[in-house]
């Protein structure tokens, strides 16, 4: 007994279904249309168009008013400005894979590169291409014509591929271009029902006796099926409806495959199907009955059933104003509103999606009330990831979630689409001020608590950052030693020190370690995020301690003062600190001397703030420098001595006698 089998993507694809549906749906409404050239290439359903009041034509010359339906096939740019010149409406059935074609041309001809059309030059949807680039594509068909393409040495080339070619030749013609010394972009514009479709036939021819190819003569799409079934079935025929087939040509006993392109009705492959089916008495499980049936009802009978709650994939068509429309093989379009397409509020759709992307969607509701379908992308994301999600909250593994929000208490990270709360307290293991610094960023952490009926969801680092710390505290100090030189971050800032990374564990440089000379303030020489060299001064392994300093021991200053400061010299120095006894004056960062109140001045003086102020610049005579227990002795009295004993020579004598006593 013979089987027939059908290829399961035979017949329509998307676009085509689309642009026919568009076409009824303008009948309906009795609204004047003229088809852009054939809507498809089919004649039987251009036929039955044409008879419903569809006219085709090939120019706006003898239309004033009406909608123009562009074809599947897609059109160039000079007619949609035509159409907008005579005030024509516009219906664009254009297959959402041949206007992304559009936009890559577009795209780049606007960049000055050069466009690369693998296809047939004379087909509509490569004539239409070529339109988006002023018509000066240069359109190849053959590896041979590939390598004898004449470029520009060095400059930027395109190529893009006809939606029905052939993967294979695509791939030879790729090569050949590739041997030229130019800078080339490729992109595979295959729609992917065609490889589907082609990919299908290759297995099918191969596995039959006999082949059917159902399509019209004209279709490229068909015509590459039928070529393909003939390299691996020598028996394969190519008809364009059931008048076409002999059916004295196969036997009882025949394995019979059948496929069809992609603008092959469904009604003319079930006509063939059940005649094929009845004459060798082997039906076909999934075409039942084979009653009379009319072009609009096999249409509609080929349209996928959607309920609310189904999960489907559908292709793009366009994104305009961030709100995606869908097809979904389903009579009416589905619409996924900006807030429905991801948990992540930055996400930007026309960023994600371009029109003839496959994606995966949610039914929310069949009917939004416009007579479209309602979809959510997010829900799927999130139906998938709560999986994930539950996974990790059994199995006690770590997720990573970026943060989209912080909000009261806490932050909103998403994983996977499962929007999941950290509260502030699980943020770190200590007290972060400011979790706003956490916005875009990728996270690890745990799922501690989780309730699927409540949606509640609650992740935590606490444990997670601990542990880390713990690791990586143990790797530093069996590693550190005191003395040693480090790099680190200053993690954070407070008024007796700063806390500085060294990999995980924080070490302190006290306030007094940061300068050799006085600082009121660690903000007035580091800042949060800064990289700083580090000196070791002290390592507490049992109190988990790490003493820093910015100061480098062998600068300290002292080691150099019983040179630069010799007793009897006189230098400049600032008031810094007064005492009761005096003053100190600094000399340099890090070395103060001291001024003994009775050193001032050559006077009496009742306290030091009567003749200085701290921040004055004065003379002082170095008096002694004890470098071991790091003081020095000074006196402004003496430095300035030698201007009064001047004064005092040219006085009169008993003058000078009143003064020295």
């Amino acid at each position: 007994m013979s089987e027939v089998i059908l290829a399961q993507s035979a017949g329509f694809c998307f676009g085509v279904k689309r642009a026919i549906e568009m076409a009824y749906k303008q009948i309906e409404n009795n609204e004047k249309t003229y088809s852009y050239g054939p809507l498809i290439h089919n004649k039987e359903v251009t036929g039955d168009l044409e008879k419903k009041g569809i006219a085709i034509i090939e120019s706006l010359d003898d239309i004033d008013e009406g909608t123009v339906l562009v074809r599947s096939h897609g059109v160039g740019k000079a007619l949609y400005d035509a159409v907008e010149e005579k005030g024509l409406q516009i219906v664009d059935g254009t297959c959402p894979y041949v206007k992304k074609i559009h936009n890559i041309v577009k795209e780049h001809h606007d960049l000055n590169k050069g466009i690369i059309i693998a296809g047939n030059s004379h087909h509509p949807e490569v004539i239409g291409i070529n339109g988006w680039c002023e018509n000066e594509a240069k359109m190849i068909e053959t590896p041979g014509e590939a390598s004898a393409l004449e470029l520009e040495q060095g400059a930027e080339y395109i190529v893009v591929v006809q939606t029905t070619f052939r993967q294979s030749r695509f791939d030879e013609i790729v090569e050949e271009l590739k041997k030229k010394n130019i800078r080339l972009e490729v992109f595979n514009t295959i729609c992917s029902a065609t490889e589907k479709r082609q990919t299908e036939a290759v297995s099918l021819s191969q596995n039959v006796d006999k082949m059917i190819v159902i399509g019209d003569k004209k279709s490229s799409n068909t015509q590459k099926l039928v070529e393909i079934c003939g390299k691996n079935c020598e028996n394969t025929v190519h008809i364009e409806t059931i008048c076409d087939l002999v059916l004295n040509n196969f036997s009882k006993n025949d394995r019979i495959g059948i496929t069809a392109g992609a603008s092959t009705p469904p009604a003319i492959i079930k006509e063939v199907v059940v005649t094929m089916s009845e004459a060798f008495d082997n039906a076909v499980q999934n075409l039942e009955g084979s009653e009379e049936i009319t072009f609009e009802q096999m249409l509609e009978d080929s349209l996928v059933t959607l309920h609310t709650g189904d999960v489907v994939k559908g292709a793009v068509i366009q994104i305009v104003n961030e709100e995606v429309s869908v097809n979904l093989g389903y009579k009416s379009d589905g619409v996924i509103p900006r807030g429905e397409f991801s948990n992540d509020p930055s996400v930007i759709p026309s960023k994600e999606v371009q029109p003839g992307d496959e994606i995966e969607v949610f039914v929310v509701r069949v009917n939004d009330g416009d007579g479209n379908v309602l979809l959510s992308k997010k829900r799927v994301e999130a139906q998938k990831g709560i999986e994930d999600v539950e996974a990790a909250y059994n199995e006690k593994t770590v997720v990573t979630g970026t943060v989209t929000e912080v909000v009261k208490g806490g932050l909103i990270a998403v994983v996977n689409g499962v929007r999941v709360f950290i509260p502030s307290s699980q943020v770190s293991n200590r007290f972060i001020e400011d979790l706003s610094v956490f916005k875009g960023k990728e996270l690890d952490f745990n799922i501690i608590e989780m309730d699927r009926v409540k949606r509640r969801i609650i992740g935590g680092r606490k444990a997670l950052v601990e542990k880390e710390i713990s690791v990586k505290k143990a790797a530093l100090f069996s590693s550190i030693e005191a003395g040693a030189k480090a790099t680190g971050t200053v993690s954070r800032l407070t008024d007796f020190g700063a806390f500085v990374d060294l990999g995980g564990v924080d070490g302190l440089i006290h306030i007094s370690e940061m300068s050799w000379g006085r600082i009121t303030n660690p903000k007035e020489l580091l800042k949060e995020g800064q990289t700083v060299e580090v000196y070791i001064l002290d390592v507490d392994k049992e109190k988990g301690k790490i003493s820093l300093s910015l100061k480098d021991r062998d600068m300290n200053p002292w080691n150099f003062v019983a040179e630069k400061y010799l007793v009897g010299t006189v230098v400049e120095g600032k008031v810094v600190r007064m005492v009761p006894f005096g003053a100190f004056v600094e000399l340099e960062p890090g070395v103060d001397g001291l001024v003994h109140i009775s050193q001032i001045a050559n006077k009496h003086v009742v306290k030091p703030e009567d003749e200085l102020k701290v921040g004055e610049i004065i003379s002082v005579k170095v008096l002694e420098v004890n470098t071991e227990q790091k003081k020095i002795s000074l006196s402004k009295r003496q430095a300035e001595a030698p201007v009064e004993e001047e004064v005092v020579a040219e006085a009169p004598a008993e003058e000078a006698a009143v003064t020295e006593e």
